[in-house]
């Protein structure tokens, strides 16, 4: 008689054996993404192509307006079951091809992003640099269309140009790409904390919406520990929150203050980053870099507190709303004129 547990062990595989298998659904799922990034591809490039069959046609008073609703009709009656070019979309298409067309450097971006992102980006951006900014940055975090609407509506350009990173000069050296992964402030309205919050809120805010916080972070952090343990001189110390970037590769430790940024706050800091690289950063890894997350801080004591700091760290914000968007507007404004002097 046949031992019921040989027909188990021929069909449930070993922790071993499904580790492998991991590995054949790891080239599936890579081999789906590469398919649909090509058909993506040839969407766009089919969308710039009659965009820009349309546009000549226009601009050569061969066709008007009207000709576009009978191309749009034409297309609905003779290719039954083709999506997409409807009256409003073939404009749409025009005007995506005539918006791209000159600008080198931008328009490989836009093939590498789906349809609808394309929209929303050409819809709601008013500079030509804010439409780049938002295509590279969707095309490098792999936005949703959730998230990339969810940056433009918190200004995420305009806060970048005109309130840029302050870190120290210690991170730039040694760490000269995270310069672009950080940023000075990050929008934290998906907490919901209450008026009057306490560190203790905002911390378990953020371990309640862990996978939130690492999106609005960026791409590439993975979560390590929370009120990680350091022991030095025989005491024992906790960092608030320590993370990972596999593109830096490093630990990055994360204090977190509800109240303004205060210039003692580095002393701390460098303590735990300086213990962090002495007993926990692997031989492979580089340097810890530090970040301290407050509620608000005066830009001119950061500057003074990073200036003589020998630590890579940097000091961002914290938004519990979103921006003044109007607000924003003006600072950017300003710049664009103090930069055209």
């Amino acid at each position: 008689m046949k031992d019921p547990q040989q027909h188990d062990d021929a069909t449930t595989a070993t922790p071993a054996r499904e580790e492998r298998f991991d590995e054949v659904v790891t080239l599936i799922h890579s081999a789906r993404q590469r398919c649909m990034q090509a058909v993506n591809t040839q969407l766009i490039e089919l969308y710039w192509q009659v965009g820009a069959y349309i546009s000549r046609k226009i601009e050569n008073a061969e066709w008007g307006d009207a000709v576009v609703s009978q191309l749009a009709a034409h297309l609905a009656r003779t290719q039954p079951g083709l999506r997409g070019f409807t009256r409003p979309n073939l404009f749409r298409m025009r005007q995506f091809f005539e918006a791209y067309r000159h600008d080198e450097v931008v328009s490989p971006l836009v093939r590498q992003l789906p349809w609808t992102h394309n929209m929303i980006i050409l819809g709601q951006s008013r500079r030509v640099e804010e439409r780049e900014f938002y295509l590279r940055m969707a095309i490098k975090e792999g936005w949703s269309k959730r998230e990339l609407e969810r940056q433009m509506k918190a200004a995420l350009f305009e806060r970048s140009v005109a309130d840029p990173l302050k870190a120290s000069a210690s991170l730039a050296q040694a760490h000269p790409q995270a310069l672009s992964v950080f940023r000075d402030a990050y929008l934290l309205d998906f907490l919901d904390l209450p008026h009057g919050h306490v560190e203790a809120d905002l911390h378990k805010g953020l371990l309640q919406r862990l996978k939130d916080f690492l999106v609005e972070l960026g791409r590439d952090f993975c979560f390590v520990g929370s009120e990680y343990p350091l022991q030095v001189g025989g005491r024992d110390f906790a960092v608030d929150l320590v993370l990972f970037h596999r593109g830096l590769n490093c630990l990055v430790a994360v204090e977190l203050k509800v109240g303004r940024f205060e210039p003692e706050y580095m002393g701390k800091l460098d303590f735990y980053l300086e213990a962090l690289d002495r007993n926990e950063r692997k031989a492979h890894e580089n340097p810890a870099i530090g970040v301290l997350l407050c509620a608000s801080k005066h830009d001119e004591v950061v500057e003074y507190a990073l200036n003589r700091s020998l630590s890579p760290a940097l000091v961002a914000e914290y938004q519990t709303c979103l921006p003044d968007k109007a607000l924003l507007q003006a600072k950017l404004q300003e710049f664009y004129a103090l930069d055209a002097r």
